[in-house]
């Protein structure tokens, strides 16, 4: 796919769910979970954030912008993911009742709570900022106290023992059954969206070709960050422990733009040889956070991206 054409039309990017997968397109972000029974529920939400159209267009600032979207969407989508889930389980097996009624896509799924999602998202934040920038900084100081560094290699080791904690955490993760499937779900949505930027037809044997890992992976946008911190905190980081935490607090949202404009640019030039070089490291790490999915699997995601490129459809042919 040229840059021109993927410049023409929406770039797709999604997420993982339980038993489900969320496409964020245009303006419009689709989810599809399937049910126990075997049917896939689709629910489509417009993007709210219409005022940060403008500023979606300025380098840096728009990786910010991008970021924060995505962790509220991405948020919703998982309580939402859950609640069905959870719905299933508290369903008698023998009842009289009608089923829900799935015409327009809702299917009776209890609405999401804004306490929830604002109580995920905080607590999320808070133990990733303790764990992989605050449990790093203390680390190396106690190293700095033995090895006697210099500022560079006090900021290389920091970053190597940032690294190594997510390789871990994820590895960790990936052994439990059920996060099994939502890496499997992962690596539906990315092959569906291979097949969508190669302009293939949305089918499971046109899927099946294409790999696993995308450049534009939110794994990938993750180990970016971490590469790039270490280059940003050589030029700050102050003595005092306390302020070194600070700091590395302080510089993120630049660290998340720069990152994001790396990731945007290596979608784009995907195909160059040097550029592929560049993000080798992150699609090997994606052999962590993916795994091969079931044909079902993928109809999952196949009905999300549907879902979300027909709403996109609908609203650019909307009065304005």
């Amino acid at each position: 796919m040229s840059d021109n054409a993927a410049a023409a039309s929406p770039t797709y990017g999604g997420q993982a769910l339980i038993e489900g997968v969320m496409i964020r397109g245009a303006s419009n972000v689709s989810i599809a979970v399937r049910r126990s029974d075997g049917d896939i529920l689709v629910e489509t939400q417009p993007i709210g954030w219409r005022w940060v159209r403008t500023i979606r267009r300025v380098p840096l600032a728009r990786g910010v912008i991008v970021l924060s979207e995505m962790l509220v969407i991405g948020t919703r989508a998982l309580i939402f993911s859950a609640n069905v889930a959870a719905e299933e389980r508290e369903q008698p097996t023998d009842t009289s009742e009608p089923p829900h009624d799935e015409e327009d896509g809702k299917g009776g799924a209890p609405p999401l709570s804004s306490i929830a999602v604002a109580g995920s998202l905080a607590f999320s934040l808070i133990a990733a900022i303790a764990l992989f920038f605050a449990t790093p900084v203390f680390a190396t100081r106690f190293l700095d106290s033995l090895l006697d560094t210099t500022n560079l290699w006090s900021n290389i080791i920091e970053g190597a023992i940032r690294l190594a904690m997510f390789v871990a955490y994820i590895a960790a993760i990936g052994l439990l059954p059920d996060i099994r499937r939502v890496f499997a779900y992962h690596g539906a949505e990315h092959m569906t969206i291979h097949a969508q930027e190669h302009n293939q037809p949305l089918t499971v044997s046109s899927i099946r070709q294409f790999s696993t890992a995308h450049p534009r992976c939110g794994t990938a946008f993750i180990l970016v960050v971490l590469v790039v911190a270490i280059i940003v905190h050589v030029f700050w980081t102050p003595p005092d422990l306390l302020e070194r935490v600070l700091s590395r607090i302080v510089v993120l949202p630049l660290i998340a733009g720069i990152s994001y404009e790396i990731i945007r640019w290596s979608g784009f030039h995907s195909g160059n040889i040097l550029v592929r070089a560049i993000i080798g490291p992150n699609l090997l790490l994606q052999s962590l956070t993916t795994r091969q999915p079931d044909d079902d699997q993928i109809e999952v995601a196949i009905h999300a991206l549907d879902g979300a490129m027909e709403a996109d459809r609908r609203a650019a042919q909307a009065p304005a």
